[in-house]
């Protein structure tokens, strides 16, 4: 099992920054896959970005080139660098981990975090 905690979330201008980071209960290295995932009102919870147990990276189209995936696993904890954001990055962001289990995963969220750009 793993528990994960975000951070960071807020409000900011169009073309700003913000860095969310999640905390996680066991070492990054032994996860799987960690990610974080949004979901905006009225739609569906998407992947935004995750990074596996051997350091691949996985970005959706609309973020990639803005958005940053790392570890920090003295810390045990996966930021998200999310810069020249719109305000269609409007969402909660929420930290995802999958740890494998047999032929399937067992999946973890963590509570979210708003993120709120302005134009």
């Amino acid at each position: 099992q793993v528990q994960l905690v975000e951070s960071g979330g807020g409000l900011v201008q169009a073309g700003g920054s913000l860095r969310l980071s999640c905390a996680a209960s066991r070492s990054t290295f032994s996860i799987d896959v960690i990610g974080w995932y949004r979901q905006a009102p009225g739609e569906q919870r998407e992947l935004v970005a995750s990074i596996s147990s051997g350091g691949i990276t996985n970005y959706a189209d609309s973020v990639k080139g803005r958005f940053i995936i790392s570890r920090d696993n003295t810390k045990d904890k996966v930021s998200l660098q999310m810069n020249k954001l719109k305000p269609e990055d409007t969402a909660v962001y929420y930290c995802h981990a999958a740890l494998r289990c047999g032929s399937d995963y067992d999946e973890y969220w963590g509570q979210g975090t708003q993120v709120t750009v302005s134009s």
